[in-house]
């Protein structure tokens, strides 16, 4: 009887996340997400008495695949900087395989300002991006103190200033893979405007020199790829 009922809030929220996805947190109905999964009104009100309820569920789903996504990269033996790579390309494909990703950022837009969420996945994401971005620099991947690379003279202000600037920069650039996968962009496509921002971002946070240490393709892209000189395009013009 309990994985029944398990199996029915399941349905519900990933009919929750299709909807929510599709027609946006104010059009969809709690009576066609039901009919989406497959049960009546009745039993969904019997695992979710609001609206709300169900879009907390769906974007708690998006947290957990996020969470394990970042903890299993980490396990796998990734530097923090790398991991943030991948976590972006992991970002690109589920936001077309996983309705409940997708559905998670447009709540939390569509829901802004209204009264707090009990989760906030937008915050989540920005959060997981931070973090590993805190770890490579605490391992010494981003190098804060002395010269900074690429610039002649050296300059670029006091260690703090540098730090605000990257993270300010990571976290904006980041922000706008959800944006570019929600124009109509393929996975394909999406993967490789993804490369590409890795590619314009990595020289400023590591140093053209130190550049070749990390891959910035995902990691399926990235077998049987050439070697050598790498030909970035970003927003449709080759950088």
């Amino acid at each position: 009887m309990q994985e029944r009922s398990e199996r029915t809030r399941r349905r519900l929220v990933f009919a929750g996340a299709e909807l929510f996805h599709r027609n946006g947190y104010a059009n969809a109905t709690l009576g066609e997400i039901a009919g989406a999964a497959g049960v009546t009104k009745g039993a969904l009100y019997f695992h979710f008495a609001s609206k709300d309820e169900l879009a907390d569920a769906v974007q708690q789903r998006g947290c957990g695949l996020l969470h394990e996504a970042v903890r299993g990269l980490r396990e796998g033996g990734a530097s923090p900087l790398q991991a943030l790579i991948d976590t972006t390309h992991w970002l690109a494909r589920t936001l077309h395989e996983d309705p409940a990703i997708p559905a998670s950022f447009r709540i939390t837009k569509e829901c802004a300002g209204h009264q707090p969420a009990a989760v906030d996945f937008h915050g989540a994401w920005l959060e997981a991006v931070c973090e590993l971005l805190r770890m490579a620099r605490d391992v010494g991947e981003l190098p804060l103190e002395g010269p900074v690379p690429g610039v002649p003279d050296g300059g670029g202000g006091s260690a703090a200033d540098r730090w605000e600037s990257a993270e300010a920069l990571v976290a904006a650039a980041v922000c706008g893979i959800e944006v570019l996968a929600g124009t109509g962009l393929s996975y394909e496509e999406l993967q490789r405007k993804v490369a590409a921002l890795w590619g314009l971002l990595l020289p400023s946070l590591v140093g053209p020199e130190r550049v070749r240490e990390y891959r910035t393709q995902a990691a399926d892209a990235a077998v049987g790829a050439p070697g050598g000189e790498r030909s970035y395009e970003f927003l449709g013009s080759p950088v």
